[in-house]
């Protein structure tokens, strides 16, 4: 029967993908402009035979490893980008979903080691996949990765538990350590959720001391594996957030991401606000419909699992008492959690994790609770049919012991789900759209009445297991028919045409660019490129198309490079663009340090908003949608100075204004680093240039090579950006790195021939120690 199941589950994933397939379509916005292209740029590493530590096309250098929306950590993308370094977007969309199966199989599995009816399991699974966030927010590939892991480390825990055997630990603590290597909120809370059940498991023990002291070896293997493997990727994860533009998250931005309480309104219509329109015609809560601050959208405010499945849990699970036996405590018990974490502003749950929960500050949109919100809900609908086919319909009162508390069970459940609705209306008729929510409000009401109805139909003891594969068949349809490629999950390939067939226009412009930039490499100088303004794929474009951006998109970036440069988030809104006092324009000092010498705009120069620079450039190209322009020259990728000026680089940034200085001979040496010079360095009285040549010989994602011949000793500077990790040699003997005019590295060198190797080492012990040493400091702090 569980492999009857397991067929079944196959059987609607495949069904389900090819909904894609057969309209031509992927799934769109950050699967595409961010974690494709991450992908690419991970699997062309791997090929070439590098670990990508280091990405030298994002934002002007981006550390890859501490990235933790990078797969670098992914075993499973790791073993895509091997096997298949080009794959197509399609297939990389497969290789998502394919996780996405793997936990539909955990579900089955524990649906069946609780021995619930095969029935129970599939409709547990196939909510699993593709109900709610799973469906709505498929776009977001590290958050679907971790959450797809979650069933198997689950069902491992309860085993390794139940059996106190160490073999189950440890498939244990590798499962949980895959679960959390995506780092993202997703994970952090499913973590939670692992906790919660060891401990709830405990619980229900009746001697809860006994039951953790018997097992501690158990938990103990599991949870200190699970932590070996997680501590490097986290420590440079951490190290990262301490040197980036979010170090942290006010709580206000972080609030800002909550569910609104009338989105649980889609469990039962899914369609109410307009979420599932082809045309973008949603009305639901979000930045323009709420007074307060809101960021949030369709795909985070979308719960619908399907009517049966609803039906189920307000009717059998609420009404009737059925969720809160034994059986499903922990399930309700998750739910009730996670929805209180989800509606964030709305309840003061949230501000009390927020302040007392180490973690939570760290991210800035409770509603990803909704995933865990989905887990609940199916493995509880999963049982509700169980139930059902065991016992049929529930009489009332009969689960709660006391009749007084039973009888208010099924009048708080009505009222409820009356107020929600009025709720739900009421913000319809707000935003003139009442008449379109009353319309989905009659289908939805329809297919209850239709499920309802077969229940009781079909309630006899010998049809009772035909009418639940009956229902979880139109489960199945429905959540295909609603949820999958639908408007919340799936755009034409076409609009990502900068990853597969290109126009024409655009290809010739790409093609003109790179034979420039491939011109400029061989006499040996390294431009650097602006895209701006272009559609979303051309945010991150340059990592498939190597061409050294200094914009993409990322929620998180060096924080130093973002207060000197001002990308912003994404580049494909001039909106986000700025132009801090030390990047007043595209002809500016910074702007020539960083080597800038191509722009890539989606409009022309004359026609960007009045608040851009608008520098003197060469036109190389024009069509409808993109403009390449030269600007004139630029600081060489790599230098020698001998005069030495030191500043304090924090204030520089402060003050938003960068001391003048002799580029060809002069360096700006940050304070801190200032300690490290030698006094030759420090008195240099001689400001004659020295007779220098310094040559760029090789240049990898993660190591640059030198070659200096100097008659005076001085720094040689690269203008790659400084960050922790990156070491220097001269000569094959370590020197400390500098940091050097405000954002970049150096070091200093004799007189002499010399060969001068930066190598980015995030792995080392050394750094590894600093990582963990800086996190010690600020938790001090």
């Amino acid at each position: 029967m569980t492999l009857s199941a397991m067929g079944c589950v196959l059987a609607f994933a495949a069904t389900s993908f090819l909904c894609w397939q057969w309209n031509g379509m992927v799934v769109p916005w950050d699967a595409k402009n961010h974690f494709y292209p991450m992908f690419r740029f991970l699997a062309e590493a791997l090929h070439r035979g590098e670990i990508p530590l280091w990405n030298p096309y994002h934002f002007g250098g981006h550390p890859t490893i501490a990235d933790p929306q990078s797969l670098v950590f992914t075993p499973s993308m790791v073993l895509l980008a091997l096997i298949a370094p080009q794959a197509s977007m399609q297939l990389f969309d497969g290789a998502v979903f394919a996780h996405l199966v793997m936990g539909g199989l955990g579900v089955v599995g524990i649906v069946r080691a609780r021995h619930w009816h095969p029935a129970g399991a599939v409709l547990a699974a196939i909510i699993f996949m593709l109900g709610g966030s799973a469906a709505s927010r498929l776009q977001h590939t590290g958050m679907i990765i971790s959450y797809s892991f979650f069933p198997l480390a689950l069902l491992s825990l309860e085993v390794a538990l139940a059996r106190r055997q160490m073999r189950y630990a440890v498939l244990f603590g590798i499962l949980a350590a895959l679960m959390a290597l995506g780092r993202d909120q997703v994970a952090f809370l499913l973590c939670g959720a692992l906790v919660g059940r060891a401990f709830f498991m405990a619980f229900e023990s009746g001697a809860a001391r006994a039951y953790l002291r018997a097992r501690l070896g158990i938990l103990a293997l599991g949870g200190g594996l699970a932590i070996a493997l997680l501590i490097v990727p986290s420590l440079l994860t951490l190290q990262f957030l301490h040197a980036s533009n979010r170090p942290g998250i006010p709580f206000g931005v972080a609030v800002a991401g909550s569910l609104a309480p009338v989105n649980f309104m889609t469990l039962f219509v899914p369609d109410i606000f307009g979420s599932l329109n082809r045309p973008y015609d949603y009305w639901g809560p979000g930045y323009e419909a709420l007074a307060q601050a809101d960021w949030t959208d369709r795909t985070i405010n979308y719960l619908f699992i399907g009517t049966v499945p609803i039906l189920l849990i307000v009717w059998h699970g609420l009404a009737a008492g059925r969720l809160f036996c034994r059986g499903t405590a922990y399930f309700g018990v998750l739910l009730a959690g996670a929805s209180l974490y989800a509606v964030g502003r709305y309840t003061p749950i949230f501000g009390l994790a927020f302040d007392w929960i180490p973690g939570v500050s760290l991210y800035r949109r409770p509603a990803d609770a909704t995933f865990l919100i989905n887990i609940a809900l199916a493995l509880s609908a999963g049982y509700l049919l169980h139930r059902y086919i065991e016992d049929g319909l529930p009489r009332p009162f009969r689960y709660l012991p006391r009749m007084a508390a039973s009888a208010m069970l099924p009048a708080a459940t009505l009222t409820g789900c009356v107020l929600a609705l009025l709720g739900a209306l009421a913000f319809s008729r707000h935003e003139n759209h009442l008449t379109d929510s009353l319309v989905q409000l009659a289908l939805a009401l329809g297919l209850f009445a239709a499920a309802g109805l077969a229940l009781f139909v079909l309630r006899s003891r010998p049809r009772r297991a035909l009418a639940a594969a009956i229902l979880v068949a139109a489960t199945g349809g429905e959540l295909i028919w609603r949820n999958a490629a639908s408007p919340l999950n799936a755009e034409p390939a076409s609009h990502y045409a900068v990853f597969g067939t290109m126009g024409q226009a655009r290809a010739t412009g790409l093609e003109i660019l790179r034979q420039e930039i491939a011109t400029k490499t061989r006499d040996g100088n390294r431009p650097r490129v602006e895209i701006l303004g272009l559609d979303g794929p051309w945010q991150n474009a340059s990592m498939v198309f190597k061409l050294e951006n200094t914009l993409g998109y990322n929620p998180l970036r060096i924080a130093d490079y973002e207060r000197a440069v001002g990308p912003g988030e994404n580049a494909a809104d001039l909106n986000l663009r700025h132009f801090p006092d030390t990047f007043r324009g595209y002809r500016c000092k910074l702007a020539a340090l960083l080597g800038l010498e191509y722009l890539v705009l989606g409009r022309p120069l004359v026609k960007l908003p009045r608040r851009f620079p608008r520098p003197a450039a060469t036109l190389l190209y024009a069509s409808d949608d993109m403009y390449i322009y030269k600007l004139g020259r630029v600081a060489p990728r790599a230098y020698f100075a001998t005069q030495v000026t030191p500043i304090d680089s924090d204030n520089v940034l402060d003050s938003h204004a960068i001391p003048d200085f002799d580029q060809n001979n002069e360096v700006l040496i940050d304070q801190a680093s200032m300690a490290t010079l030698s006094p030759d360095a420090l008195h240099a009285e001689d400001d004659t240039p020295a007779h220098a040549h310094v040559a760029i010989t090789k240049y990898t994602y993660s190591e640059v090579d030198i070659d200096l011949e100097t008659d005076k000793a001085g720094v040689v500077v690269l203008h790659d950006l400084f960050y922790p990790g990156w070491e220097v040699r001269i000569d094959g003997e370590e020197a400390p790195v500098l940091r050097a005019n405000i954002l970049f590295r150096g070091v200093e060198v004799p007189a002499g021939h010399h060969v001068v190797q930066f190598s980015f080492h995030p792995l080392s012990p050394a750094n590894l120690m600093a990582a963990a040493g800086g996190l010690l400091h600020r938790t001090d702090d």
